[in-house]
């Protein structure tokens, strides 16, 4: 029987082949024993993404919850990721099970564990929970719960969040900007959501893909740009303000200018952060990134003397330092981020209506907004690509880089090394190079940042040149 492992954001596996309902139970029974041993109230958040048999997975969940004595609060419908998070914490509950594969491809489903902080689980929580189905699996155990109905509740999440979102985000700003929006739920389950604040807010958004398709169209439910063309095309052809687009699971965002430029995760989180920090009575006095996310933060953090805190690639990295109730924005490059005052999770929904709210407040566009931090703050030009490159090769690659002997990269002097995650070399002049080897791909994910677009090409050619074996 192949080893079950947890990731960083929990166990996915294409459908049918090992995400089955056999192991689907095996799992749901390591968190019952893991609740069971750690949580004096035993009681859990169940949710849904759109994809295939996710619903009748997460029925089954509540019934192995229920068999154990856990009281199993069952969403009514799909729904994003950061509602189960927000309830978990509204409610105190011992934790939350999402089945949820985000904006992996339609084959894949996946099991994701979030505990009563309401943010990712820590290794030291997914190393419990995985102990727990090895011990199952060894044990030959089959998992066939006789459901107690008296401890599954079935409710709507939708209200009560919908509700403190309105508390966070500027509504009279939007309201009075009239802002023309374009939404692209990518089939997910921001649809009801998003599309119904925009409208609580007087916006009427022309609205793509909401409604159930669990192919996802055939592509991944994760909005970059290749995915998102037709929200592009309709930006451009009817000369919206903007397009606004979450993932499958929504706590990823996508986000395009009224010219149809999109706006990358690094560009967003830096507008994001300036425009809390401009608009907020008590915007916080942290601010924090990971390794792999622009140092355009650090520059303006420094002038206003926040605190940046760097970390690890990876939101479960954040949840204490959002929890501290002190952090303007936490992001990452990958298209996550929360703000003060709101979730340990990634929330696409906010996101989005932030960037609404930002442009309504300043009644320009994103790329004049961001024109203006430029000149203000200094170009950042940043780039990833990933790198093909087998174990062997993956790890002597980071070894490489990690020598004394490599003394420069890309023309430019290294100054330090930081080998908490991959090797990350800081350059002469601000520029920086990281190299992440993928503990489960054959691949090798690269980031890289210079001041011109210049001296980026040649770091990037730089990082090719380096994986040559």
């Amino acid at each position: 029987m192949k080893e079950i492992k947890f990731g960083t954001s929990g166990w996915r596996a294409i459908i049918a082949d090992e995400f089955t309902f056999k192991n689907v139970r095996i799992v749901v029974q390591a968190i019952a024993d893991y609740v069971k041993q750690t949580n004096k109230k035993q009681e859990v958040v169940v949710g849904y993404d759109t994809r295939f048999l996710s619903k009748e997975f997460a029925d089954e969940a509540a019934n192995v919850l229920s068999a154990n004595g856990i009281k199993a609060l069952l969403c009514d419908r799909d729904v994003p990721t950061p509602v189960i998070a927000y309830h978990i914490i509204r409610r105190g509950c011992a934790g939350g099970i999402n089945f949820t594969a985000s904006h992996n491809p339609p084959q894949y489903n996946g099991i994701k564990f979030s505990p009563h902080t309401g943010g990712p689980a820590t290794p030291e929580i997914t190393r419990q929970i995985e102990e727990n189905i090895a011990r199952i699996q060894q044990d030959a155990r089959e998992i066939l719960p006789l459901a107690v109905k008296e401890n599954i509740s079935i409710f709507d999440p939708k209200p009560a969040y919908i509700k403190d979102i309105k508390k966070k985000v500027d509504i009279g700003a939007i309201k009075r900007s009239h802002l023309k929006i374009a939404l692209d739920c990518l089939y997910g389950t921001s649809r009801g959501y998003l599309d119904r604040l925009l409208q609580e807010y007087g916006i009427q958004p022309q609205v793509l893909h909401d409604y159930l398709n669990p192919n996802f169209n055939g592509h991944r439910p994760e909005p970059a740009p290749e995915n998102i063309q037709e929200l592009i095309t309709l930006v451009r052809r009817k000369r919206l303000h903007l397009g606004l687009a979450t993932d499958g699971d929504a706590d990823r965002f996508g986000i395009i200018d009224s010219d149809g430029t999109y706006i990358n995760p690094n560009q967003v989180i830096t507008l994001l952060f300036y425009h809390l920090l401009t608009t907020r009575k008590k915007p916080g006095s942290v601010v924090a990134r990971t390794v792999a996310t622009t140092h355009m933060i650090d520059a303006i953090a420094s002038k206003y003397n926040i605190k940046v805190i760097e970390t690890p690639v990876g939101f479960k990295y954040f949840v204490d330092i959002i929890s501290k109730g002190d952090c303007v924005i936490a992001g990452e490059e990958s298209g996550g981020l929360s703000v003060i005052g709101h979730l340990p999770e990634k929330d696409g929904i906010i996101a989005c209506l932030l960037i609404a709210e930002m442009v309504a407040v300043n009644r320009k566009s994103i790329r004049q907004i961001l024109n203006l931090l430029y000149k203000r703050y200094g170009f950042f030009y940043s780039h990833r690509i990933d790198l093909t490159l087998q174990d062997p090769q993956k790890t002597e690659l980071v070894q490489r880089l990690k020598q004394d002997s490599l003394a420069s990269f890309g023309g430019l002097d290294i100054i330090s090394r930081d080998t908490r995650d991959g090797c990350k070399l800081h350059l002469k002049g601000g520029a920086w190079a990281l190299f992440r080897p993928s503990g489960t791909e054959p691949i090798v994910r690269c980031y890289f940042e210079a001041n011109t677009q210049a001296g980026l090409n040649r770091l990037v050619k730089a990082g090719q040149k380096m994986a040559r074996f």
